[in-house]
Protein backbone atom coordinates (compact mmCIF):
# COMPACT_ATOMS: atom_id res chain seq x y z
CA UNK A 1 0.00 0.00 0.00
CA UNK A 2 1.13 3.63 -0.98
CA UNK A 3 2.27 5.99 1.13
CA UNK A 4 -0.88 7.98 2.53
CA UNK A 5 -0.27 11.95 2.21
CA UNK A 6 -1.79 14.55 3.49
CA UNK A 7 -2.19 18.46 2.89
CA UNK A 8 -2.83 20.30 6.03
CA UNK A 9 -3.30 23.89 5.34
CA UNK A 10 -1.98 26.09 8.48
CA UNK A 11 0.68 26.47 10.41
CA UNK A 12 -0.92 27.94 13.44
CA UNK A 13 -1.80 27.63 17.56
CA UNK A 14 -3.43 24.10 17.11
CA UNK A 15 -1.42 22.34 14.77
CA UNK A 16 1.27 20.22 16.23
CA UNK A 17 -0.46 17.29 18.03
CA UNK A 18 -2.40 16.47 14.26
CA UNK A 19 1.16 16.86 12.24
CA UNK A 20 2.93 14.96 15.20
CA UNK A 21 0.20 12.01 15.29
CA UNK A 22 0.09 11.47 11.42
CA UNK A 23 3.70 11.83 10.71
CA UNK A 24 4.61 8.45 13.92
CA UNK A 25 2.01 7.18 12.19
CA UNK A 26 3.83 7.39 8.85
CA UNK A 27 1.48 9.42 7.37
CA UNK A 28 3.51 11.71 4.77
CA UNK A 29 2.32 15.27 5.71
CA UNK A 30 2.61 18.56 3.56
CA UNK A 31 2.47 21.84 5.61
CA UNK A 32 1.22 24.81 3.85
CA UNK A 33 1.00 28.16 5.16
CA UNK A 34 1.22 31.78 3.51
CA UNK A 35 4.22 32.45 5.37
CA UNK A 36 6.70 30.29 4.43
CA UNK A 37 8.46 30.58 7.79
CA UNK A 38 5.59 29.48 9.59
CA UNK A 39 5.06 25.59 7.87
CA UNK A 40 9.32 25.70 7.80
CA UNK A 41 9.12 26.04 11.69
CA UNK A 42 6.06 23.61 12.20
CA UNK A 43 7.89 20.75 10.59
CA UNK A 44 11.51 21.06 10.91
CA UNK A 45 13.24 17.62 12.24
CA UNK A 46 9.85 15.76 11.80
CA UNK A 47 10.13 12.90 10.19
CA UNK A 48 7.69 12.26 6.75
CA UNK A 49 7.04 16.42 6.82
CA UNK A 50 7.85 19.15 4.59
CA UNK A 51 7.11 22.55 4.10
CA UNK A 52 5.89 24.91 1.48
CA UNK A 53 4.27 28.40 1.24
CA UNK A 54 0.86 28.39 -0.06
CA UNK A 55 -1.92 31.18 -0.30
CA UNK A 56 -5.22 29.34 -0.88
CA UNK A 57 -6.93 32.22 -2.80
CA UNK A 58 -4.51 31.00 -5.59
CA UNK A 59 -6.41 28.44 -7.38
CA UNK A 60 -4.15 27.08 -9.62
CA UNK A 61 -1.46 27.02 -6.67
CA UNK A 62 -3.81 25.22 -4.44
CA UNK A 63 -5.52 22.72 -6.89
CA UNK A 64 -2.06 21.49 -7.71
CA UNK A 65 -1.34 20.60 -4.01
CA UNK A 66 -4.29 19.44 -3.15
CA UNK A 67 -4.17 17.42 -6.53
CA UNK A 68 -0.60 15.17 -4.98
CA UNK A 69 -2.16 14.25 -1.75
CA UNK A 70 -5.14 12.16 -0.62
CA UNK A 71 -6.92 14.06 1.93
CA UNK A 72 -6.87 17.86 3.23
CA UNK A 73 -7.11 18.82 6.57
CA UNK A 74 -8.10 22.22 6.61
CA UNK A 75 -6.57 24.51 10.00
CA UNK A 76 -6.88 27.74 8.83
CA UNK A 77 -9.83 29.93 9.51
CA UNK A 78 -13.65 28.90 8.60
CA UNK A 79 -13.93 32.18 5.94
CA UNK A 80 -11.54 29.93 3.50
CA UNK A 81 -13.09 26.35 3.98
CA UNK A 82 -15.66 26.71 0.67
CA UNK A 83 -12.38 27.21 -1.55
CA UNK A 84 -10.52 24.67 -0.27
CA UNK A 85 -13.19 22.55 -0.87
CA UNK A 86 -13.88 23.75 -4.24
CA UNK A 87 -10.26 22.58 -4.98
CA UNK A 88 -10.90 19.13 -3.25
CA UNK A 89 -14.34 18.56 -5.62
CA UNK A 90 -12.43 19.45 -8.59
CA UNK A 91 -9.28 17.24 -7.84
CA UNK A 92 -11.74 14.62 -5.97
CA UNK A 93 -9.97 14.94 -2.99
CA UNK A 94 -11.36 14.02 1.18
CA UNK A 95 -11.44 17.03 3.57
CA UNK A 96 -11.63 17.49 6.86
CA UNK A 97 -12.24 20.89 9.22
CA UNK A 98 -12.99 21.35 12.64
CA UNK A 99 -15.28 24.36 12.01
CA UNK A 100 -19.26 24.78 12.00
CA UNK A 101 -20.58 24.35 8.46
CA UNK A 102 -21.05 27.72 7.40
CA UNK A 103 -23.96 28.39 4.24
CA UNK A 104 -21.05 28.59 1.94
CA UNK A 105 -19.86 24.83 2.57
CA UNK A 106 -23.40 23.22 2.77
CA UNK A 107 -24.18 24.62 -0.52
CA UNK A 108 -21.26 22.21 -1.40
CA UNK A 109 -22.91 19.04 -0.74
CA UNK A 110 -24.35 17.91 -3.47
CA UNK A 111 -21.18 18.51 -5.67
CA UNK A 112 -18.93 16.79 -2.85
CA UNK A 113 -21.71 13.76 -3.20
CA UNK A 114 -21.46 13.80 -7.11
CA UNK A 115 -17.09 13.75 -6.75
CA UNK A 116 -17.66 11.03 -4.23
CA UNK A 117 -15.70 13.00 -1.71
CA UNK A 118 -15.77 12.83 2.36
CA UNK A 119 -15.92 16.43 3.95
CA UNK A 120 -15.80 15.80 7.77
CA UNK A 121 -16.90 19.10 9.97
CA UNK A 122 -17.09 20.32 13.12
CA UNK A 123 -14.84 17.87 14.72
CA UNK A 124 -12.65 19.81 16.68
CA UNK A 125 -13.43 20.99 20.21
CA UNK A 126 -16.39 22.97 20.04
CA UNK A 127 -17.44 22.27 17.98
CA UNK A 128 -16.93 18.51 18.17
CA UNK A 129 -16.58 16.96 21.62
CA UNK A 130 -19.70 19.22 22.80
CA UNK A 131 -21.81 17.21 20.22
CA UNK A 132 -20.75 13.82 21.57
CA UNK A 133 -21.32 14.65 25.37
CA UNK A 134 -24.49 15.88 24.22
CA UNK A 135 -26.06 13.06 22.06
CA UNK A 136 -25.04 11.02 25.23
CA UNK A 137 -26.27 12.51 27.92
CA UNK A 138 -29.61 13.46 25.73
CA UNK A 139 -29.78 9.48 24.13
CA UNK A 140 -29.71 8.51 28.18
CA UNK A 141 -32.74 10.57 29.46
CA UNK A 142 -34.83 9.78 26.43
CA UNK A 143 -34.12 6.20 26.92
CA UNK A 144 -35.16 6.23 30.53
CA UNK A 145 -38.47 7.54 29.40
CA UNK A 146 -37.17 11.33 30.25
CA UNK A 147 -37.45 14.82 28.67
CA UNK A 148 -34.89 17.65 28.02
CA UNK A 149 -36.42 20.98 29.34
CA UNK A 150 -33.59 22.92 28.96
CA UNK A 151 -30.02 22.24 27.32
CA UNK A 152 -26.63 24.89 27.61
CA UNK A 153 -23.52 24.47 26.59
CA UNK A 154 -20.54 27.02 27.12
CA UNK A 155 -16.83 26.37 25.89
CA UNK A 156 -14.04 29.00 25.99
CA UNK A 157 -10.31 28.59 25.15
CA UNK A 158 -9.06 30.73 28.19
CA UNK A 159 -5.37 31.63 29.63
CA UNK A 160 -4.97 30.06 33.29
CA UNK A 161 -6.00 32.79 36.12
CA UNK A 162 -2.82 33.30 37.27
CA UNK A 163 -1.83 34.19 33.49
CA UNK A 164 -4.60 36.55 32.48
CA UNK A 165 -3.28 40.22 33.53
CA UNK A 166 -3.93 42.00 30.30
CA UNK A 167 -7.41 43.93 30.20
CA UNK A 168 -9.17 41.50 28.24
CA UNK A 169 -8.17 38.80 30.36
CA UNK A 170 -7.33 36.65 27.40
CA UNK A 171 -4.68 35.38 25.38
CA UNK A 172 -4.78 33.65 21.89
CA UNK A 173 -4.56 29.87 21.74
CA UNK A 174 -5.87 29.38 18.41
CA UNK A 175 -6.42 31.91 15.21
CA UNK A 176 -6.36 35.05 16.28
CA UNK A 177 -8.28 36.30 13.73
CA UNK A 178 -11.12 33.26 14.44
CA UNK A 179 -11.36 34.81 17.34
CA UNK A 180 -12.04 38.45 16.25
CA UNK A 181 -14.38 37.27 13.55
CA UNK A 182 -15.88 35.16 15.74
CA UNK A 183 -16.81 38.23 18.15
CA UNK A 184 -19.21 39.99 15.42
CA UNK A 185 -21.01 37.29 14.41
CA UNK A 186 -24.92 36.96 15.34
CA UNK A 187 -26.76 35.19 17.73
CA UNK A 188 -30.04 33.10 17.73
CA UNK A 189 -30.94 30.78 20.67
CA UNK A 190 -34.63 29.37 22.21
CA UNK A 191 -35.26 30.93 26.19
CA UNK A 192 -38.71 29.83 27.66
CA UNK A 193 -39.73 28.33 24.05
CA UNK A 194 -39.28 31.60 22.46
CA UNK A 195 -36.93 32.27 19.64
CA UNK A 196 -34.09 34.97 20.68
CA UNK A 197 -32.23 37.23 18.15
CA UNK A 198 -29.50 38.50 19.03
CA UNK A 199 -27.50 41.06 15.67
CA UNK A 200 -23.59 40.68 16.16
CA UNK A 201 -23.10 44.14 17.04
CA UNK A 202 -25.13 43.77 20.24
CA UNK A 203 -23.67 40.22 20.90
CA UNK A 204 -21.22 41.54 23.89
CA UNK A 205 -24.21 42.93 25.52
CA UNK A 206 -25.88 39.66 26.15
CA UNK A 207 -23.12 38.73 27.91
CA UNK A 208 -24.05 37.70 31.88
CA UNK A 209 -22.28 35.99 34.77
CA UNK A 210 -21.82 32.39 34.52
CA UNK A 211 -20.72 29.78 37.54
CA UNK A 212 -19.17 27.13 36.92
CA UNK A 213 -16.52 26.65 39.56
CA UNK A 214 -16.69 29.14 42.03
CA UNK A 215 -12.82 30.20 41.36
CA UNK A 216 -13.68 30.87 37.99
CA UNK A 217 -15.34 35.08 37.19
CA UNK A 218 -16.68 33.50 34.24
CA UNK A 219 -18.99 35.47 31.79
CA UNK A 220 -21.45 33.85 28.99
CA UNK A 221 -22.74 34.86 25.72
CA UNK A 222 -24.26 33.11 23.03
CA UNK A 223 -22.61 31.87 19.70
CA UNK A 224 -23.85 31.37 16.51
CA UNK A 225 -27.52 30.05 15.92
CA UNK A 226 -28.36 27.39 18.41
CA UNK A 227 -32.13 26.56 17.08
CA UNK A 228 -31.61 23.83 14.67
CA UNK A 229 -30.35 22.00 17.70
CA UNK A 230 -33.58 21.01 18.79
CA UNK A 231 -33.72 19.23 15.34
CA UNK A 232 -29.85 17.80 15.39
CA UNK A 233 -30.09 16.80 18.51
CA UNK A 234 -33.40 15.72 19.03
CA UNK A 235 -34.83 17.36 21.71
CA UNK A 236 -37.86 18.92 20.21
CA UNK A 237 -39.78 19.14 24.03
CA UNK A 238 -36.50 21.55 25.12
CA UNK A 239 -37.73 25.03 26.04
CA UNK A 240 -34.25 26.57 26.15
CA UNK A 241 -31.58 25.82 23.90
CA UNK A 242 -28.20 27.85 24.06
CA UNK A 243 -24.78 26.94 22.84
CA UNK A 244 -22.26 29.84 23.75
CA UNK A 245 -18.70 30.98 24.71
CA UNK A 246 -17.25 31.59 27.94
CA UNK A 247 -14.73 34.57 28.76
CA UNK A 248 -13.56 35.55 32.08
CA UNK A 249 -15.27 39.20 33.26
CA UNK A 250 -14.32 42.38 31.83
CA UNK A 251 -13.98 40.93 28.25
CA UNK A 252 -17.23 41.25 27.01
CA UNK A 253 -17.35 45.18 27.65
CA UNK A 254 -13.99 45.88 25.98
CA UNK A 255 -14.90 44.03 22.82
CA UNK A 256 -17.82 46.04 22.61
CA UNK A 257 -16.15 49.01 22.69
CA UNK A 258 -13.74 47.79 20.09
CA UNK A 259 -17.00 47.06 17.95
CA UNK A 260 -18.74 50.70 18.21
CA UNK A 261 -15.76 52.23 17.50
CA UNK A 262 -15.11 50.12 14.40
CA UNK A 263 -11.72 48.24 15.03
CA UNK A 264 -13.61 45.28 14.25
CA UNK A 265 -14.59 46.15 10.44
CA UNK A 266 -12.92 44.34 7.43
CA UNK A 267 -13.86 47.11 4.87
CA UNK A 268 -11.04 48.49 3.05
CA UNK A 269 -9.43 51.49 4.21
CA UNK A 270 -6.73 52.64 2.30
CA UNK A 271 -4.43 54.49 4.97
CA UNK A 272 -4.35 50.99 6.31
CA UNK A 273 -2.39 49.74 3.53
CA UNK A 274 0.31 51.97 4.31
CA UNK A 275 3.25 52.02 7.06
CA UNK A 276 2.06 54.59 9.03
CA UNK A 277 1.65 55.33 13.59
CA UNK A 278 -0.92 53.76 15.37
CA UNK A 279 -2.50 57.49 16.65
CA UNK A 280 -2.36 58.03 12.85
CA UNK A 281 -4.46 54.94 11.79
CA UNK A 282 -6.53 55.22 14.92
CA UNK A 283 -7.58 58.91 13.67
CA UNK A 284 -8.95 57.45 10.92
CA UNK A 285 -10.71 54.87 11.91
CA UNK A 286 -12.73 57.05 14.20
CA UNK A 287 -12.89 59.84 12.24
CA UNK A 288 -11.30 62.37 14.75
CA UNK A 289 -10.22 65.97 14.16
CA UNK A 290 -6.68 64.80 14.85
CA UNK A 291 -4.22 62.29 16.44
CA UNK A 292 -3.26 63.28 20.07
CA UNK A 293 -4.27 61.23 22.78
CA UNK A 294 -6.59 64.14 23.68
CA UNK A 295 -8.39 64.11 20.25
CA UNK A 296 -8.66 60.22 20.05
CA UNK A 297 -10.59 60.04 23.53
CA UNK A 298 -12.69 62.70 22.71
CA UNK A 299 -13.91 60.97 19.34
CA UNK A 300 -14.12 57.62 21.96
CA UNK A 301 -16.15 59.34 24.26
CA UNK A 302 -18.64 60.52 21.52
CA UNK A 303 -19.19 57.22 19.79
CA UNK A 304 -18.84 54.58 23.27
CA UNK A 305 -21.26 54.46 26.05
CA UNK A 306 -19.68 54.24 28.82
CA UNK A 307 -21.76 53.48 32.42
CA UNK A 308 -19.33 55.04 34.51
CA UNK A 309 -16.33 56.95 35.28
CA UNK A 310 -14.44 53.89 36.59
CA UNK A 311 -15.71 52.13 33.66
CA UNK A 312 -14.51 54.72 31.17
CA UNK A 313 -10.91 54.81 32.46
CA UNK A 314 -10.41 51.00 32.60
CA UNK A 315 -11.81 50.79 28.96
CA UNK A 316 -9.37 53.66 27.56
CA UNK A 317 -6.41 52.43 29.47
CA UNK A 318 -7.08 49.19 28.09
CA UNK A 319 -6.98 50.97 24.58
CA UNK A 320 -3.66 52.33 25.23
CA UNK A 321 -2.30 49.05 26.62
CA UNK A 322 -2.93 48.02 22.95
CA UNK A 323 -1.26 50.99 21.85
CA UNK A 324 -3.95 52.70 19.49
CA UNK A 325 -2.63 56.09 21.19
CA UNK A 326 0.84 55.77 20.60
CA UNK A 327 3.58 56.44 17.71
CA UNK A 328 4.45 52.67 16.90
CA UNK A 329 3.95 51.74 13.45
CA UNK A 330 1.11 49.55 12.58
CA UNK A 331 1.42 46.30 10.12
CA UNK A 332 -0.68 47.40 7.83
CA UNK A 333 -2.81 45.42 6.61
CA UNK A 334 -5.66 47.09 4.11
CA UNK A 335 -8.87 47.16 7.11
CA UNK A 336 -9.43 47.68 10.85
CA UNK A 337 -9.31 44.05 11.91
CA UNK A 338 -6.61 42.50 10.24
CA UNK A 339 -4.12 45.56 11.05
CA UNK A 340 -5.82 44.89 14.97
CA UNK A 341 -5.30 41.31 14.98
CA UNK A 342 -1.52 41.60 13.93
CA UNK A 343 -1.08 44.06 16.98
CA UNK A 344 -2.89 42.14 19.51
CA UNK A 345 -1.17 38.68 17.94
CA UNK A 346 2.21 40.24 19.39
CA UNK A 347 0.58 41.61 22.81
CA UNK A 348 -1.15 38.55 23.37
CA UNK A 349 1.26 35.88 23.49
CA UNK A 350 1.80 33.16 25.83
CA UNK A 351 4.94 33.66 27.22
CA UNK A 352 7.22 30.96 28.66
CA UNK A 353 5.62 29.31 31.47
CA UNK A 354 2.13 30.37 31.05
CA UNK A 355 -0.38 27.92 30.23
CA UNK A 356 -4.01 27.76 28.79
CA UNK A 357 -7.21 26.48 29.78
CA UNK A 358 -10.02 24.91 28.66
CA UNK A 359 -13.18 24.97 29.87
CA UNK A 360 -17.07 23.46 28.37
CA UNK A 361 -20.03 22.44 30.35
CA UNK A 362 -23.38 21.24 29.45
CA UNK A 363 -26.01 21.90 32.01
CA UNK A 364 -29.42 19.50 31.28
CA UNK A 365 -32.91 20.14 33.00
CA UNK A 366 -34.43 17.25 33.06
CA UNK A 367 -37.88 15.93 33.99
CA UNK A 368 -37.79 12.07 34.35
CA UNK A 369 -40.34 9.73 33.71
CA UNK A 370 -41.52 10.01 37.16
CA UNK A 371 -42.41 13.93 36.84
CA UNK A 372 -39.11 14.57 39.31
CA UNK A 373 -36.64 17.23 37.75
CA UNK A 374 -33.39 17.53 38.26
CA UNK A 375 -30.14 19.68 36.97
CA UNK A 376 -27.50 17.02 35.39
CA UNK A 377 -23.94 18.56 34.31
CA UNK A 378 -21.00 17.08 32.66
CA UNK A 379 -17.75 19.75 32.89
CA UNK A 380 -14.66 19.03 31.04
CA UNK A 381 -11.75 21.60 32.96
CA UNK A 382 -8.81 21.10 31.99
CA UNK A 383 -4.75 22.71 31.92
CA UNK A 384 -2.20 22.91 28.81
CA UNK A 385 1.08 22.54 29.37
CA UNK A 386 3.23 25.75 30.40
CA UNK A 387 5.08 27.07 26.94
CA UNK A 388 8.20 26.18 26.23
CA UNK A 389 7.67 22.86 28.31
CA UNK A 390 7.53 20.90 24.68
CA UNK A 391 4.24 19.81 25.87
CA UNK A 392 0.66 20.71 24.31
CA UNK A 393 -1.72 23.42 25.02
CA UNK A 394 -4.91 22.35 25.98
CA UNK A 395 -6.53 23.98 23.07
CA UNK A 396 -4.14 22.09 20.59
CA UNK A 397 -5.02 18.33 22.05
CA UNK A 398 -8.69 19.16 22.14
CA UNK A 399 -9.33 20.74 19.20
CA UNK A 400 -6.67 19.32 16.78
CA UNK A 401 -6.17 15.98 17.82
CA UNK A 402 -9.83 15.03 16.96
CA UNK A 403 -9.50 15.94 13.10
CA UNK A 404 -6.83 12.99 12.78
CA UNK A 405 -8.81 10.39 14.32
CA UNK A 406 -11.71 11.21 12.05
CA UNK A 407 -9.71 11.51 8.88
CA UNK A 408 -10.89 9.68 5.65
CA UNK A 409 -7.77 7.63 5.21
CA UNK A 410 -8.68 5.59 8.42
CA UNK A 411 -11.65 4.35 6.71
CA UNK A 412 -11.44 4.33 2.73
CA UNK A 413 -7.81 2.97 3.09
CA UNK A 414 -5.96 4.38 0.92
Amino acid sequence: MAQAQVLMLGAGFVTRPTLDVLTSAGVKVTVACRVLAQAQELAKGVENARAIALDVNNQAALDAEVAKNDLVISLIPYTFHATVIKSAIRQKKHVVTTSYVSPAMLELDQQCKDAGITVMNEIGLDPGIDHLYAIKTISEVHEAGGKILSFKSYCGGLCAPEDSGNPLGYKFSWSSRGVLLALRNPASFYQGGKVVNVPGPELMAEAKPYLIYPGFALVAYPNRDSTPYKERYNIPEAQTIVRGTLRYGGFPEFIKLLVDLGFLSDDENDALKELIPWNEATQKILGASGNSEHDLISAITTKANFKSNEQSEQLLAGLKWIGLFSSEKIVPMGNPLDTLCATLEKKMQFEEGERDLVLLQHKFEIENKDGSKETRTSTLCEYGAPVGSGGYSAMAKWYALNSQCMTPWRFHHF
